[in-house]
C-alpha cells in the first residue's frame, strides 16, 4: 500500500511540467508504473487507490494454514491478487502501452534479474509481467513462465536508479517508498514464522537499498538524480487504512525535492 505514494508522486511531476520519458518499476512500483504508461493518469490512480480494499488483492490460501501447509509456496492466493491486477491495467499487452516501461522480477532458477518490457522480455502478457514484479516471497507464490519461476524484483534490485542510467537517461527521478528499519516491537519475535520472515525481508530490502544507492554513486556524472524518499517508511506495508496519507506523502515528497533540485 505504500506504492500508493507513487501516485502523489507523479501528480507533483505533472504540476511541475515534468513528462518522464521512461518508467521503470519495481514490485508494486510495477504495477503504478504499468497503469501510468498504459495512459491512466494520477487522477484515475487516485480513486482506484481510495476504493482498493484488503479483499481486493489478500484472499487466504487455506491450505497453508492447515496441517502440512508449510509445503504450500505462500500464504495468500496468487490468483485473486492477479485477476485484479488484470481488472486495474488499462492495457493487456506491452505493445499497447503509451510510454515506455520497463519491470523487473528475479528468477528463482537462475538466481538473475529478468527485465521485461522496453528492450526486455515481452512473450508475456503484461499482467503477468506485472504480477511477477509483485510477487513477494511467503506472502504471494511465484509466477511459473513456461521456462521460469519468477519472484518479485526487489529481491535483488529495489530501487533499479542504475538501470535508468543504462537506459541513457540524462535525469532520474527515483521514488523510494521502502520501509525503515525499525527496533522490533516487544514481543514482536513471538509472533511466529510470518513475522521473522518479514524481518529478514526488511533486512534484505535495507541492503539492496544500500546497494541501489551505492551503483548509484559510482555512476555520478552520467545523469542528474531527484531523490524522492516519502515519509511512509515507518508504516506496514499492508495497512489499507492510510491510503490518502500514502497519497499525500508522496505528493508532497516529489514537491520538495524538485524544488530542491530546481535551486541547486
Amino acid at each position: 500500500m505504500k506504492g500508493m505514494a507513487h501516485i502523489g508522486v507523479w501528480k507533483a511531476l505533472e504540476e511541475a511540467g515534468v513528462r518522464p520519458d521512461g518508467i521503470i518499476g519495481t514490485s508494486i512500483g510495477a504495477l503504478v508504473g504499468a497503469c501510468l504508461a498504459g495512459g491512466m493518469g494520477w487522477r484515475d490512480l487516485a480513486e482506484i487507490a481510495r476504493e482498493l480494499k484488503k479483499d481486493d488483492i489478500v484472499s487466504i490460501n487455506r491450505r497453508a494454514v492447515w496441517l502440512g501447509g508449510v509445503r504450500e509456496s505462500a500464504v495468500f492466493e496468487g490468483d485473486h491478487f492477479e485477476d485484479y491486477i488484470r481488472r486495474t491495467l488499462p492495457v493487456q499487452t506491452f505493445a499497447e502501452l503509451k510510454h515506455p516501461l520497463r519491470i523487473n522480477a528475479v528468477s528463482l532458477v537462475t538466481g538473475t534479474e529478468v527485465w521485461f518490457g522496453d528492450g526486455g522480455r515481452q512473450d508475456v502478457s503484461l499482467a503477468d509481467a506485472v504480477y511477477a514484479s509483485c510477487a513477494l516471497p511467503i506472502y504471494f507464490p511465484p509466477k511459473h513462465t513456461d521456462d521460469d519461476v519468477l519472484v518479485d524484483g526487489g529481491v535483488l534490485n529495489v530501487l533499479p536508479l542504475k538501470n535508468a542510467v543504462e537506459w541513457e537517461a540524462a535525469r532520474v527521478i527515483g521514488v523510494d517508498v521502502g520501509s525503515d528499519l525499525l527496533p522490533p516491537a516487544e514481543g514482536y519475535f513471538d509472533r511466529g514464522m510470518i513475522a521473522i520472515h518479514d524481518r529478514v525481508l526488511n533486512l534484505n530490502l535495507q541492503e539492496q537499498r544500500r546497494l541501489c544507492l551505492d551503483a548509484w554513486e559510482a555512476a555520478q556524472g552520467r545523469a542528474s538524480l531527484v531523490y524522492v524518499r516519502p515519509k511512509i517508511g515507518h508504516l506496514h506495508g499492508f495497512d489499507f487504512d492510510r491510503t490518502q496519507f500514502f497519497l499525500e506523502e508522496g505528493y508532497l515528497a516529489a514537491r520538495a525535492a524538485i524544488l530542491a533540485a530546481e535551486a541547486a
